[in-house]
């Protein structure tokens, strides 16, 4: 096995070709988010590629900010999501009923799944756009959805490979620059042989080997900016802070009833599944008496 560092996301460009590119490999981040429940083979696979497109993605934004990948199904996949900051931060969870094992990714969207990629800056409005699932893999509805709504010439190659007790993946994206002129039958023409030797890497080669042997084996021939690679992590946003103000939303009387029944109330969050447990003192400030003696929120 390899011995490089994996959990990086490494930017890269074509100068002269007004191409950019990504590369991210992933270990232990997808490993210590498939550890939160016993997904089947087929959902650790969905849940791998789809961490690593959101990590891809995400590296796109030029604000601080978040990307979230939701995947909705009407078949025995329920949903999947994966979300992402603009610090490489990613978590993600997936849902699903029956005895799922090792179906294609059509089979898991079925016939009316639905992919929203949606971009939340922390300053600004958010956006969605909804990605269609047409083709047999999610590197091609990407890439279909980024060529017809960005109107971006877009390759995206996504590799997982499960073993018996370890999930690696990685995944590339090369996209012409929005600022290039793509309408030059020669700029097509680079992008095309670009995208067609970023194909040509196999899984393991993509997986185990390190990333400026693998471009040197891709790109020899082109002249190939690498800049400085950004650690990916898998990260959970959740606190007891954060548990504490979505009870706020609740009526002081339902809390009050649950107190009573329970003595606390015990959440867990649905990504990593950190208890938060809160007992009456805790739960004092969400309650105030008015003048006629009944309790509401503060």
């Amino acid at each position: 096995m390899s011995t490089h560092k994996s959990d990086q996301l490494h930017r890269f460009l074509f100068d002269a070709a007004h191409i950019r590119g990504e590369l991210v490999q992933l270990d232990d981040s997808i490993q210590t988010m498939l550890d939160t429940q016993a997904y089947p083979p087929c959902l650790q696979r969905l849940l791998a590629e789809m961490m690593l497109a959101t990590s891809l993605l995400t590296a796109t934004l030029k604000f601080e900010g978040e990307i979230s990948l939701q995947l909705q199904s009407e078949g025995e996949l329920k949903y999947a999501v994966i979300n992402g900051s603009h610090e490489q931060k990613l978590r993600g969870i997936a849902r699903w009923d029956g005895n799922l094992t090792d179906e294609s990714f059509s089979e898991l969207v079925g016939k009316k799944g639905m992919l929203a990629i949606t971009i939340m800056p922390t300053k600004g409005q958010q956006y969605q756009g909804i990605v269609a699932l047409d083709k047999p893999s999610l590197a091609e509805c990407l890439k279909g959805y980024f060529e017809q709504s960005e109107q971006l010439a877009t390759e995206i190659v996504l590799h997982t490979a499960l073993e018996q007790d370890k999930v690696s993946a990685a995944g590339m994206l090369l996209q012409s620059m929005p600022e290039s002129d793509t309408s030059h039958e020669k700029d097509n023409d680079t992008f095309e042989h670009i995208a067609h030797l970023t194909k040509t890497i196999s899984q393991q080669e993509i997986i185990e080997l390190p990333v400026k042997e693998i471009l040197y084996r891709l790109y020899h021939q082109e002249d190939v900016q690498l800049f400085d690679p950004v650690d990916v992590c898998f990260s959970c946003t959740c606190s007891k802070e954060k548990v504490f103000q979505a009870l706020a939303s609740i009526s002081p009387d339902e809390i009050r009833s649950i107190l009573d029944e329970k003595g606390s109330i015990v959440t867990n969050c649905q990504y990593c599944f950190t208890e938060y447990q809160f007992n009456e003192v805790d739960l004092q400030p969400l309650f105030q008496t008015d003048s006629h003696g009944n309790t509401k929120l503060h």
